[in-house]
C-alpha cells in the first residue's frame, strides 16, 4: 500500500474551522450558553447529591460525557461535582462498577450496551456475583469500525469477509497464528467482528483466535503484529491509517444501519437511592447528545474529544470521521458525508430501545455467554429504564416527534440479508450458520 501522510488541512473541515474549534475556551463557553436547546434549568428540591463518579473509555462515543463536563451541563442540572474518570479498559470499568463509589469505584459509565446485562446477570463478575445495573440512555448509533493490517492490503477487504478466509488459512498453514482483537468478551465490538467473520464463513472460535485488547492499545498492538484485524471505535481506526499500519474494512453501520452501540449505564443502587440526581445526570447527558449531533458543533466536538483528559489524541485523528468524512485507507475509497456517521441524537439515537437490547442478548446467547433458554425479557425488564428516559425527555421539553412511540424498533435487517424479529429471536438464531448453541 502506498504510504500517505495525512494532515489536518486534508480534513473535510477547513483549517479556519479547526482553529476556531481549538481557540479561546472562554469564548467557546460563552457561546455555548446560547447554543444549548434547554436554556436555564431549575429542578424542584434539587438532586439528593451534588454529583456522581462516571467512568469512560477513550472513544468518541463517550463524547456526550465530555461535552456535559466541559460545557458545565452537569452543573446546570444541579450535579456540579460529577467526576468523569478515564478507565484503563472495559474490564476495569466493570470492576469499578461492582465496587461503586463507596468502595472507591464508580457509580456509572459510558459502557458497551451488553455489559450492564452481563454484570447484572453475574456472567462477567467475580464469583458470578450479580451487580444490578440500569441503562438510562443509549449514547450513540453506528460508526465503530473493523480494521485490518496492511499485510492484507491487496485484498481490499470490505463488508464481505470471504476473501479473508483463504488468507487466514494460508497464514495458519505456514505455522503462524491469526488473531482478531476486540475490547470485551460479549461486548459490542466482540459481536460486530464475530458477525462479520461468521458471515464470511470464518468461525471466530475455531478459524481465528479472538483476543481482548483495550481500545487505546489497539494501534500499538497491530503495529507490532499482535493481531490481524480488530474492531473498535474512533479515534483508533483513523489513527491506524494515519500511521500507515492498516486500513478500515468496514464501518459497522454497513453491517447494520443505525445500529445501537454504547449506553449510559448506572448502578441500580445509586439510581434507586438518588433518583433526582440520576435524572439530573441523564438530562445533562441528553442535552450534550443534542449539542454533539449538530453539524455546526462538529469541529468543536472533535477539539474537545482530543483533549488530554479525554481521548488524548491529535485532533486530526478524530476530526474527519466526526464530521462524516470516511477515508478507508484504501486508494480511491473515500466517502464524503457518510450515512454511517456517529449519531448521538438523531434517528432516536439516545433512546434505549428494548428490542435493541434483546438483539445483543440474543447474539450473546449465540456465542455462549448465556444459556440457550435464558429469560432475556425478564432481564431487560430489570435493566432497561426507558421510563426514566421518557421522564427526562418530558422535563427537557423534547419534541414529541423525537420521542419514540414504541419500545421496539421492529424487525432489523443486516447486510447479509438476515432479519432479526424481536417477536421471534429464536427464528433469527436458527437462520445463522455459525453459532455455539442448538436452537
Amino acid at each position: 500500500m502506498t504510504k500517505r501522510i495525512r494532515r489536518p488541512s486534508d480534513s473535510g473541515l477547513s483549517r479556519r474551522q479547526l482553529l476556531k474549534a481549538t481557540g479561546s475556551t472562554a469564548a467557546l463557553l460563552a457561546a455555548a450558553k446560547l447554543n444549548f436547546p434547554a436554556g436555564a434549568f431549575a429542578q424542584d428540591a434539587g438532586p439528593e447529591v451534588k454529583g456522581a463518579k462516571l467512568g469512560f473509555i477513550a472513544l468518541s462515543d463517550a463524547g456526550p460525557l465530555f461535552v456535559a463536563k466541559d460545557k458545565g451541563l452537569f452543573a446546570k442540572y444541579g450535579v456540579p461535582d460529577t467526576d468523569v474518570q478515564k478507565q484503563a479498559s472495559w474490564g476495569t470499568t466493570r470492576d469499578n462498577l461492582v465496587l461503586g463509589s463507596e468502595g472507591n469505584g464508580i457509580d456509572g459509565a459510558h459502557i458497551l450496551t451488553p455489559m450492564p446485562y452481563l454484570i447484572s446477570a453475574g456472567k462477567v463478575t467475580q464469583n458470578n456475583q450479580p451487580t444490578p445495573m440500569y441503562i438510562l440512555a443509549r449514547l450513540n448509533l453506528d460508526s465503530q469500525c473493523i480494521s485490518v493490517a496492511n499485510e492484507y492490503a491487496d485484498l481490499k477487504l470490505g463488508v464481505d469477509a470471504t476473501p479473508f478466509k483463504a488468507a487466514l488459512e494460508k497464514k495458519k498453514a505456514s505455522g503462524k497464528s491469526v488473531k482478531a482483537a476486540m475490547t470485551f468478551p460479549g461486548g459490542t465490538h466482540d459481536l460486530w467482528i464475530r458477525y462479520w467473520l461468521a458471515a464470511g464463513g470464518i468461525d471466530p472460535d475455531k478459524d481465528i483466535e479472538t483476543i481482548v485488547v483495550p481500545p487505546p492499545q489497539m494501534v500499538a498492538n497491530m503495529k507490532v503484529g499482535t493481531m490481524d484485524c480488530f474492531c473498535v471505535g474512533e479515534p483508533w481506526n483513523l489513527q491506524l491509517i494515519h500511521q500507515n499500519i492498516g486500513y478500515t474494512a468496514i464501518n459497522t453501520g454497513e453491517l447494520w444501519n443505525k445500529h445501537p452501540e454504547k449506553s449510559f449505564g448506572m448502578r441500580a443502587a445509586f439510581v434507586d437511592k438518588y433518583p433526582k440526581a440520576s435524572k439530573a445526570l441523564l438530562m445533562a447527558v441528553m442535552e450534550a447528545q443534542q449539542w454533539a449531533d449538530k453539524a455546526e458543533n462538529k469541529a468543536e466536538l472533535a477539539a474537545i474529544m482530543g483533549k488530554r483528559q479525554w481521548m488524548n489524541c491529535p485532533v486530526e485523528d478524530v476530526l474527519d470521521r466526526t464530521a462524516g468524512k470516511f477515508d478507508y485507507g484504501i486508494p480511491g475509497k473515500v466517502v464524503e458525508n457518510s450515512p454511517h456517521i456517529m449519531k448521538y441524537w438523531r434517528d432516536f439515537a439516545s433512546y434505549p430501545f428494548q428490542s435493541h437490547d434483546l438483539w445483543f442478548l440474543t447474539e450473546d446467547i449465540r456465542w455462549g455467554k448465556y444459556e440457550a433458554n435464558f429469560d432475556t425479557k425478564a432481564l431487560i425488564a430489570k435493566v432497561n429504564r426507558e421510563d426514566m428516559w421518557r421522564d427526562a425527555a418530558r422535563t427537557l421539553g423534547v419534541a414529541s416527534s423525537e420521542i419514540p412511540a414504541s419500545t421496539s424498533r421492529g424487525k432489523e435487517t443486516f447486510f447479509d440479508g438476515k432479519v432479526f424479529d424481536p417477536e421471534n429471536p429464536a427464528a433469527y438464531l436458527k437462520s445463522l450458520a455459525i453459532k455455539r448453541v442448538e436452537v
